[in-house]
């Protein structure tokens, strides 16, 4: 038996709003937190907590960006010319997805979504490696480089594998006793909220399920560990959207023409606009400030929320709309669903969770960046106590 493993367990879009009033987990984790997240989607999310660091730092934020010259999809702009009943099917979009995916040997998450291919020759896609693996960030290291340097073993989840086969393949590492720091990963809660909403009965029932998964889970840990310092957290919640915003329709009334004057990526919740010419800007921005359903976010609120790049490379203008508000159609789909994240961080359903057994957290643990260093701290601390039963398994 090992002295000691840190086990971190994500549950993705698991809110401090989900959670607050629910008894989840109190068998293993009685201690909460709420915690600020990050401004944008899991693409911004997930980094910053895996590396410690804001959107600005490791350049992990929105996946379409203006980029013509590095666009990797030239290829694709022929499809322009299928039919639009073929090409707006979310089944032709996702095996597609796999094809291209594959094809450019992306690592990371990938998905066209609602792209449309007369013009994705102009973009490029930002996460074209796993922030889930050494290396993986567009700047800077991960838990997972640190590890590495660190000769700290470590399991962590396979996005390939389903929630269930990765609880497995973790339970079968603990058993091993192989390792000193464990990462499982369980998505499938996000995608549920997206689709029923923060009130359906699904989702405390879902809660319930992911109990059953822990108690499973905590029983292997504690025959193999003396001590288990489990971390149950999330990287953001989910609103659900009970108003719809066609702003594409109010931006293409305008008397410019989309590529000639202007390049918009529209995605769930927000707008980011690159100006080819200063009349574009201001009759944009004229536009945008007559929408009530949002706003454009001043450049010192950007910086203050970590999202601010100096070379404007995700966008020159970003207009963020009100929580429960879904812009659609928009580049990330063409019908509505139910739930959505990516909102303002300060929106009452965007705060993140943190549970864990451990009755004292460090007060520096505010935001999802934060859980960087409890990673750190005890993945350290683990492989120094488990390190002479490690020394003397291999003189024996």
């Amino acid at each position: 038996m090992k002295p000691l493993l840190p086990l971190f367990v994500f549950i993705d879009a698991c809110g401090w709003e989900i959670i607050k009033n629910d008894p989840f987990a109190h068998e293993f984790a009685v201690h909460r937190k709420r915690l600020t997240s990050v401004f944008g989607y899991s693409s911004a999310c997930v980094p910053s907590i895996l590396s410690g660091r804001w959107p600005v730092e490791h350049r992990n934020w929105c996946y379409f960006v203006y980029d013509p010259k590095n666009s990797p999809f030239k290829t694709l702009r022929p499809l322009r010319w299928l039919p639009s009943q073929l090409t707006n099917r979310r089944i032709f979009r996702r095996v597609l997805s796999r094809f291209i995916k594959k094809r450019l040997n992306f690592k990371g998450y990938f998905d066209l979504y609602n792209m449309p291919f007369r013009d994705i020759c102009l973009y490029d896609f930002s996460e074209k490696r796993s922030p889930l693996q050494p290396g993986g960030m567009n700047r800077g290291s991960n838990i997972f480089d640190f590890l590495l340097q660190r000769q700290i073993p470590y399991h962590v989840s396979s996005p390939q594998r389903n929630e269930e086969a990765n609880l497995t393949a973790l339970m079968s590492d603990i058993s091993a006793e192989s390792i000193d720091f464990a990462f499982l990963y369980w998505p499938d809660l996000d995608g549920l909220l997206h689709r029923v909403g923060n009130d359906s009965p699904q989702i405390p029932a879902k809660l319930r399920a992911y109990e059953s998964s822990l108690g499973r889970l905590m029983n292997v840990a504690r025959q193999h560990y003396e001590n288990v310092r489990l971390y149950i957290f999330s990287d953001h919640g989910m609103a659900n959207c009970d108003e719809l915003l066609d702003l594409r329709a109010k931006i293409d009334a305008l008397p410019l023409k989309a590529t000639r004057d202007y390049a918009v990526t529209y995605d769930s919740t927000m707008a980011r606009f690159w100006f080819f010419h200063e009349d574009a800007r201001r009759q944009i921005t004229a536009a945008l400030q007559q929408v009530p359903q949002g706003r454009i976010l001043p450049e010192t609120e950007l910086e203050d929320l970590g999202t601010l790049f100096t070379d404007r490379y995700f966008g020159e203008l970003i207009f963020l709309v009100k929580e429960g508000v879904l812009i659609v159609p928009s580049h990330m789909g063409q019908r509505p669903i139910r739930a959505m994240h990516g909102y303002h961080p300060s929106e009452p359903q965007s705060y993140a969770a943190l549970c864990t057994n451990q009755p004292e957290l460090p007060e520096e643990i505010q935001a999802i960046p934060d859980i960087f260093n409890l990673m750190t701290r005890d993945a350290v601390l683990a492989h120094e106590k488990n390190a002479p039963l490690a020394t003397a398994a291999v003189a024996a």
